[in-house]
């Protein structure tokens, strides 16, 4: 049986590697390389390409890679994830401003503005990262962009260089991001990710107060049972979602609200939002997961309106991806990024640190 599953096109914080094909294999079949059983069961695809697939790692067998002399079994779930979406749909070059960080012939560094959706998708072909950066690689020199291509081409015209998505974030965090240009970045990249072979770290604003200063989340992250458009948490032990550890550390105590910093060991949709929630600590004016309210605080006219003009400052869930450092993918030299909290942000926290000096003075 093959089924072809289309992974959900929300972004998010280390959005997972895409599914292109599913097969469950038949109860009845023999013992057979997972070369030769996928070639035969999949138009077009040539062994060199799937043998290819299996050593980046991308060739899964119940969410577990494995090489293409692998011998499938009946009931094996056969899967092949790349970084990018299943279907891709026409790129639109935009004159839209973004903000770079640093770039070479193999990858782009990005700090991704809050409201702008990474990828053109279902309401959004439009005014996205991709967009931005498809009329950004048509800027460059001839002899830089060939270079960032598999063929040689006397004008830009002649190629079209799709931006190769190795994560991606929310419409609504900001924070840095990599992008690839050539296929060896893209490989290499995406099995960093997928390894998680990177220092990456976040900072949020969350509700309430911690009693420790730093801790770790453990429960499996899985499509929310009712409401398909977010993510919830379930027991580390359950059949429901994938495994899920989300490391954070205090940075900063407002009273109500704390600014922590977070450490993914894992990259699962909406993960520290979700997990954030789950503890009881719901990410400030997060509209999806119970954080647009007030959670923590007093009953008094004046705190409300303090907490409104918060919410209208920042009009979105409080989440940046603050750095990132990695092993160049051509190089091998270990670089690391980092960036400042955006403005939006930056000014809520300043208002929050000046009430709760003045709470600590009133007390």
């Amino acid at each position: 049986m093959i089924d072809e599953e289309i992974d959900a096109a929300d972004d998010s914080e280390d959005q997972e590697l895409y599914e292109h094909l599913r097969i469950v294999v038949d109860k009845g079949q023999g013992l057979l390389r997972i070369d030769k059983f996928i070639m035969n069961r999949v138009e077009n695809a040539t062994r060199s390409k799937i043998q290819q697939a299996a050593e980046n790692g991308n060739v899964l067998v119940n969410e577990k890679p494995v090489k293409s002399n692998y011998k499938v079994k009946p009931n094996d779930v056969i899967t092949v994830v790349f970084a990018h979406p299943p279907r891709e749909i026409e790129l639109i070059p935009q004159n839209i401003p973004i903000k770079i960080v640093y770039e070479d012939h193999d990858l782009i560094i990005v700090n991704k503005d809050p409201g702008m959706v990474v990828h053109p998708g279902y309401g959004n072909y439009k005014g996205t990262l991709v967009n931005a950066l498809v009329y950004h690689f048509q800027q460059l020199p001839v002899s830089n962009y060939a270079a960032t291509t598999k063929a040689t081409v006397r004008s830009k015209e002649q190629a079209v260089l799709r931006p190769g998505l190795v994560h991606r974030l929310d419409k609504n965090t900001s924070g840095i991001m990599v992008i690839a240009k050539s296929e060896l970045a893209m490989v290499k990249l995406s099995k960093d990710f997928y390894d998680r072979n990177l220092d990456r770290i976040y900072q949020a604003l969350v509700w309430g107060d911690f009693k420790e200063e730093e801790g770790t989340v453990i429960g499996n992250i899985g499509r929310h049972l009712k409401d398909r458009k977010k993510m919830d948490v379930f027991p580390p032990d359950s059949e429901e979602g994938k495994h899920a550890v989300t490391h954070y550390k205090v940075l900063e105590r407002f009273g109500y609200v704390t600014l922590i910093e977070c450490k993914l060991e894992t990259g699962r949709t909406h993960q520290i939002r979700a997990h954030m929630q789950h503890i009881g600590h719901s990410l400030f004016n997060d509209e999806t997961y119970g954080g647009d309210r007030i959670l923590k605080g007093t009953t008094f006219a004046k705190y409300k309106q303090f907490v409104d003009n918060c919410f209208a400052i920042l009009p979105r869930h409080a989440l940046h991806a603050k750095s990132l450092g990695f092993n160049h993918p051509v190089t091998g030299k270990y670089i690391h990024f980092d960036s400042e909290l955006p403005d939006d942000m930056q000014a809520v926290i300043n208002k929050w640190r000046g009430y709760s000096v003045s709470m600590a003075i009133e007390e």
